[in-house]
């Protein structure tokens, strides 16, 4: 089994799982990758996976209906034209061999949804492998564009306690940009400062910083922070009302929208 991420559009990854025969991909915002790896490595189509309801995750699925070999799972509590079967929080469905399990993550929007791929032999991934779509990034977290920042803290405390060696998969290359936040938001924090080293080189020769790890985003990602002294002594200087999470998290969000690229 093969895990790959496909460039879409400016960092955007459409992500594929591979059996060297078939393959599920997740959010694909653009057909065009997804056809070409199909071609490339000679895989059919088994099912694909949307984690909400935004045209970056979903634009390509009508150009892919025609190879699909199987059904389009999407958020049950949002409008998607497209979706075969509507899944919510603990929903299990089978495909490629594999188990997954819905989770509701609100927050980015009203009724995201992320899926666990359910540890089994054999795997490259060591635990839990989380499609998260735009919950959580690299070092950061999606904007509120229909939850609200009450559901999206609650959504990232719930991805942050799963086992430390769990893959986390995002659907954007944000981590260099949302580590430069992250400095300001903590700026004692070496994990920071050494992560963002290692991203910038990374990217400088062209290679991805992703799938992430919950183990590393409880280190460098303020978002998943906020109940940090460290990092709540920046919110308040910013103007958070209190040093409660919400009230950190609320303000951190608010910084990172006005935050220079």
């Amino acid at each position: 089994m093969k895990l790959l991420a496909l460039p879409a559009f400016t960092d955007n990854y459409i992500w594929m799982i591979s059996d060297g025969s078939q393959a599920i991909v997740v959010d694909p915002g653009d057909a065009a990758p997804v056809l070409q790896a199909l071609q490339d490595f000679q895989l059919s189509l088994a099912a694909i996976l949307v984690t909400h309801r935004h045209p970056d995750h979903t634009a390509g699925l009508p150009a892919l209906r025609p190879v699909l070999q199987g059904p389009v799972y999407g958020p049950k509590h949002e409008s998607i034209e497209g979706i075969d079967i509507h899944v919510g929080d603990g929903d299990r469905f089978e495909t490629l061999g594999l188990t997954f399990e819905a989770w509701d993550t609100p927050g980015h929007t009203e009724g995201h949804v992320s899926y666990l791929a359910l540890p089994a032999e054999g795997m490259p991934w060591p635990q839990t492998l989380v499609f998260c779509g735009d919950t959580l990034f690299s070092a950061g977290c999606g904007r509120l564009l229909g939850g609200t920042a009450e559901q999206l803290l609650h959504s990232l405390d719930r991805l942050a306690e799963l086992p430390a060696d769990t893959w986390l998969c995002p659907t954007h290359e944000y981590t260099v940009s949302n580590l430069r936040f992250a400095s300001a938001a903590e700026p004692g924090n070496q994990d920071v400062a050494e992560a963002l080293s290692q991203s910038l080189a990374l990217r400088a020769r062209g290679e991805f910083t992703l799938p992430t790890t919950v183990a590393r985003e409880r280190q460098i990602n303020p978002f998943l922070r906020c109940r940090q002294p460290t990092v709540a002594a920046q919110a308040l200087k910013q103007g958070a009302p209190d040093a409660s999470a919400l009230s950190v998290f609320t303000t951190l969000r608010q910084w990172k929208n006005h935050y220079p690229a």
